[in-house]
């Protein structure tokens, strides 16, 4: 995808010991480009929200192992310190489950080699390897997931209006995204497509990432509150809701950014297909009950009691917005429960959300 039409990508090598990111903290404002050196950037990176979004998260971890390896050829105990970066690259966010997923799969491919150098070559071709699939597969969700929209064209013959929700656009994975990855195809096939672009509070990743990437492709959007969206959808002037997930569960339970589940709500009242879009990386195949099951990551209060943006002299600033004495909770992240969920779309093809639906597009997983 394009900033000012350059093509780029959230991710990738400056050389074989540096690894480039865009440090999505300053969007859409301003075009901050990181350089990760070590294994403690990597954490920090994940950590503090440099990098955001499950599929970018996993491939930003399968990095950090991959510079880990270097540093722990360095050690005395290779497997040791390489066994001590992951648990760290792990700790960072608990609710991403690409993150365990992708770093587990480096370490697997790791383990099979027994010389260091080995190693450390595998890491890197298992990091690049990574990325092209989470691109692969993000385009392949755009060429299923199209023909939902195509269908709704077809009948009304009018642009077709789309909520979704926080953002899983290309800046949350590499490129294309997930739930945008159906709208930039039809966009590209001449579809006219009208997107509703939750701002998506506390850190207005719809506001900042969303509405900017979409801006930069030329896809019309409208940003809203987040409470506008049942609103907008009781007055029918809501088509479809597509969103991203951070975890789901083989059943269809979908974790997503929080207040994705009271949109789903509205939409099933209403009658509105909801549709969650991810690839293999963000399913969790050992759980079955999402609210039950699914870790909830819980963030710093500040990120609600506080509001950051560009003031008038153009500098990135924060203003407390609320009773400083006030306490704030500040869950990241809610499940929505399959039986509110239209359907999910996959790098495989559109299935509903239940376990057999979706093992049939993944047949090799029905025994784990």
């Amino acid at each position: 995808m394009k900033i000012k039409s350059k093509h780029y990508q959230t991710i990738w090598e400056l050389n074989e010991s540096v690894i480039q990111v865009i440090d999505q903290r300053h969007l859409p404002h301003q075009l901050v480009i990181e350089n990760l050196k070590s294994s403690s950037d990597f954490e920090a990176a994940i950590r503090d929200m440099h990098v955001r979004g499950a599929p970018l998260i996993g491939a930003t971890a399968a990095y950090g192992i991959y510079i880990a390896c270097l540093e722990a050829f360095k050690s005395p105990d290779f497997d040791a310190y390489l066994s001590k970066a992951a648990d760290r690259l792990k700790a960072t966010r608990p609710t991403a489950v690409d993150l365990f997923n992708l770093i587990d799969r480096c370490l697997l491919q790791i383990g099979k080699k027994t010389d260091a150098k080995q190693k450390i070559k595998v890491a890197l071709e298992e990091a690049r390897s990574i990325c092209q699939e989470i691109k692969d597969h993000c385009y392949n969700i755009g060429l299923h997931g199209v023909s939902i929209i195509e269908e709704l064209y077809a009948s009304k013959q009018e642009p077709i209006n789309i909520l979704t929700h926080c953002n899983a656009g290309w800046f949350a994975t590499i490129d294309y995204g997930t739930a945008t990855a159906p709208i930039y195809e039809a966009h590209k096939r001449g579809i006219p497509v009208h997107v509703w672009v939750d701002e998506t509070r506390p850190r207005n990743q719809g506001a900042r990432l969303t509405a900017y990437e979409l801006g930069q492709e030329g896809i019309p959007h409208t940003i809203i509150a987040d409470n506008t969206g049942g609103l907008l959808m009781q007055k029918q002037r809501v088509d479809l809701v597509i969103v991203g997930s951070d975890r789901t569960t083989r059943t269809g339970d979908v974790a997503n950014k929080i207040g994705t589940y009271l949109k789903a709500l509205a939409a099933y009242d209403n009658n509105v297909p909801f549709y969650a879009a991810l690839p293999e990386s963000s399913f969790d195949w050992s759980l079955r009950d999402g609210v039950q099951e699914i870790p909830i990551e819980e963030r710093s209060s500040d990120e609600v009691k506080y509001m950051g943006g560009l003031d008038n002299e153009g500098k990135m600033n924060s203003v407390l917005i609320c009773p400083p004495e006030s306490p704030a909770l500040n869950y990241g992240f809610d499940v929505t429960p399959s039986k509110y969920v239209t359907g999910i779309i996959t790098e495989r093809g559109v299935c509903a959300a239940n376990e057999s639906a979706i093992l049939a597009l993944y047949p090799e997983k029905i025994s784990l």
